[in-house]
């Protein structure tokens, strides 16, 4: 999302609303205490599915009820769903148990109530429960034994595959969205009537990984929707409305175009300790919706605990997405993956690239990536209201010095740079980029290659 909510919201509306005690609604309960048992002398394996029991829609969580404990080195493959599965629910929900569990919607009665950090009464601008504050279909959390704030956990991707189509005519597929919608960086500054507009592109994908590639199967424009409990959405405002396709047209769309796929998890991080519920579309120090298309299969992420058992969550998955996210999403598709969790514990930091890590930090075989952002840990940066003040302050500027600042902080501190070398080698040898312009508190991420430093 980008400072257009502004204009549709009132912030203190939204902070009122959302971030009382108890976020307007049942708090959640209390951390059961967590039986860890002792360590495995090998690793274990667990499977952690999604399904209406085991995601939390919209929001990270301090209190949320872990799904899996896992000690150090435990493997966990993770399955996770796209919040933007009800585009086409033909291709990407039917004949799904568990997509059909989070994403039913019944007059009434939905898999999955809550959909985002607002009151659960919807009393702030009836949308529905959770009113939308936080989109993504997060699977987890995984408590982390033994994980306490000021550690690091680090997050190995071992593998990251689509998740096949369940509809027997699209067998073989897998199916991803992309929305060109209202937070999107160009919609003010649209060319072609009708303005505004918002239009969906549904991509098809080889669920078998035989092919690199997704091409577009269609398009169309958003239309008034009116969900199962008789709200109309007049844009995309609440995630998982179901659309009647009978009220959109079809359209060919990037024909002849191949898109080359890049998988990875555009949202993963572990609970930050500052709120109850935290909207889960700005990313901070805690990680969350990073969108850097380089969180894939052999990268290597890095997280600060902030809250006992770390609670790490995984969604939002990606098929492919160019740095800036431009219009508001990326080939929005769901994944299962593979990782492993490994903690260092604070008082083994010293002389590590991980020493006084404060923010996520992004390793594969090549390169090192810091994430910087508007705003370091807006959460506490912008006092009661930040989950409404992200959305109006967001600046490319700032989240370039605080990208500047985390790079020369790395080299300074785990390559024993002087001051003037690191800003030296920031100039010769570092690339910085836009990874996002759409999730209230933007990102600019850099990017130093290993082979730079001989040892």
């Amino acid at each position: 999302m980008t400072n257009h909510l502004k204009s549709r919201l009132s912030a203190a509306a939204f902070a009122s609303a959302v971030f009382a005690a108890g976020a307007g609604g049942t708090a959640l309960p209390s951390l059961a205490a967590v039986d860890c048992g002792e360590a495995p002398a090998a690793p274990a394996h667990h499977l952690l599915p999604a399904n209406a029991d085991t995601v939390h829609w919209g929001y990270f969580a301090k209190g949320r009820e872990p799904v899996v404990a896992a000690h150090s080195g435990d493997f966990v493959t993770i399955e996770t769903l796209t919040h933007h599965a009800n585009d086409d629910a033909e291709r990407m929900v039917k004949g799904d148990p568990g997509a059909e569990s989070v994403f039913k919607w019944e007059p009434g009665d939905k898999g999955v109530d809550r959909r985002g950090a607002g009151p659960m009464d919807a009393s702030a601008l009836g949308r529905g429960a959770g009113e939308g504050f936080g989109v993504h279909v997060l699977t987890g959390p995984v408590y982390v034994c033994g994980a306490e704030p000021g550690d690091v956990l680090e997050v190995k991707i071992l593998d990251l595959a689509p998740r096949p189509s369940a509809n027997p005519d699209y067998a073989g597929k897998t199916f991803g969205s992309n929305a060109a919608a209202w937070w999107g960086f160009h919609y003010n500054d649209l060319i072609e009537e009708p303005k505004p507009r918002e239009v969906i592109t549904i991509y098809e994908l080889d669920a078998t990984g035989g092919k690199d590639w997704a091409k577009a199967v269609y398009s169309y424009r958003w239309v008034p929707q009116t969900d199962p409990d008789g709200v109309v959405h007049e844009i995309i405002d609440y995630p998982g409305v179901p659309v009647d396709h009978s009220t959109v047209t079809e359209t060919p769309a990037l024909e002849g175009i191949r898109v080359p796929i890049r998988p990875h998890f555009g949202t993963m991080g572990v609970a930050p300790a500052e709120a109850d519920f935290v909207d889960s579309i700005p990313p901070g120090y805690f990680g969350g919706n990073i969108d850097n298309w380089r969180i894939g299969k052999g990268g290597t992420m890095y997280y600060p605990v902030a809250v006992e058992g770390a609670l790490l969550s995984a969604g939002d998955p990606h098929a492919a997405q160019g740095d800036s996210e431009l219009a508001g999403t990326a080939i929005e598709t769901s994944m299962t993956g593979v990782v492993q969790v490994i903690l260092h514990k604070k008082d083994e930091l010293a002389g590590t690239p991980l020493e006084e890590l404060d923010y996520p930090l992004l390793e594969t075989d090549s390169e090192w990536v810091v994430h910087g952002f508007s705003y370091a840990n807006y959460l506490d940066e912008l006092g009661d209201t930040a989950q409404s003040d992200i959305y109006s302050k967001s600046s490319i500027d700032n989240a370039m010095r605080d990208a500047f600042r985390k790079m020369r902080h790395f080299l300074m501190t785990t390559k024993g740079l002087s001051e003037d070398e690191a800003i030296s080698l920031m100039s010769v040898a570092t690339d910085f980029g836009v990874t996002q312009v759409v999730d209230g508190n933007w990102g600019v991420h850099g990017v130093i290659e290993k082979r730079v430093f001989a040892d």
